[in-house]
């Protein structure tokens, strides 16, 4: 389903928080939403494609990945398995690859930006702990919506008149 954050400030603005302008739509899917899954890690994505793995339907990860530019959190094979398991989308506070072939998957996918190099996997990290980066929180449980205007949170599911 396709959202529009400036609609859906327009009609919550008591409900939602606004990350500051930082992410670019790397996905095959601009318009992107659901309840949020978090994983928080440096340059290591092995949750990121453990999770992957899972069923994500009607869920967003948001990877908080320090913000680091020196390793992608995310290529074209776990992106692939998002897309097999049903998640909406990732947010990832750090960079992806394989921009190409993530630009052709029904997947919402923002991030800082891209690098050719993979991460390590060694197994750290952690699983559905908040995270805060770009002025905002992002709490498992609660709910995300981003579009080529941005990214909004929300502790509830949102939805515009027009919907």
């Amino acid at each position: 389903m396709p959202y529009s954050t400036p609609d859906l400030c327009d009609d919550n603005p008591d409900l939602v928080q606004v990350l500051e302008p930082m992410l670019a739509n790397f996905g095959g899917r601009d318009s992107f939403g659901g309840e949020i899954v978090t994983i928080k890690c440096h340059e290591d994505n092995s949750l990121v494609k453990e999770n992957a793995g899972k069923a994500g339907y009607g869920k967003v990860m948001v990877v908080d990945g320090g913000g680091s530019l020196r390793r992608a959190l995310l290529g074209d094979m776990i992106a692939e398995n998002a897309v097999k398991n049903g998640w909406e989308g990732l947010i990832i506070y750090g960079c992806v690859r394989d921009v190409d072939a993530l630009a052709s998957l029904d997947l919402g996918i923002q991030a800082i930006g891209c690098i050719p190099l993979k991460t390590d996997k060694r197994g750290i990290g952690d699983l559905n702990v908040p995270l805060t980066f770009g002025g905002v929180t992002f709490k498992p449980g609660h709910y995300v919506y981003a579009d080529n205007n941005g990214v909004i949170i929300s502790t509830e599911p949102l939805s515009s008149p027009d919907s």
